[in-house]
């Protein structure tokens, strides 16, 4: 996790990912807060191509901070908070 280099874009999906009910529209299928959005709804935010939210996406999900729901063909990202605040313990231990 710490060779993963800071953006400022994967820091935005965390902070909407939060609140998804607030930052993503709502769709026909699960609810944001509990399965999570998909690639092209952060794409669809961020202004970009959805091949460029997957590789934010997967990135923060191979590091443990987002965890991942497949419903039907989708695949839905929501926040780790257990493992976010155990990341946030040890940058706060001084690790």
């Amino acid at each position: 996790m710490l060779r993963t280099p800071v953006s400022q874009r994967r820091l935005d999906i965390l902070e909407w990912l939060k609140d998804p009910v607030a930052h993503f529209p709502g769709r026909h299928h699960g609810c944001p807060a509990e399965d999570g959005v998909t690639a092209e709804a952060v794409a669809a935010k961020l202004g970009v191509r959805r091949q460029v939210a997957d590789t934010h996406l997967e990135l923060l999900a191979d590091i443990g901070l987002l965890r991942t729901k497949r419903i039907r063909r989708r695949v839905y990202y929501r926040r780790d908070e257990v493992r976010i605040a155990e990341v946030a313990r040890m940058f706060e231990k001084g690790w």
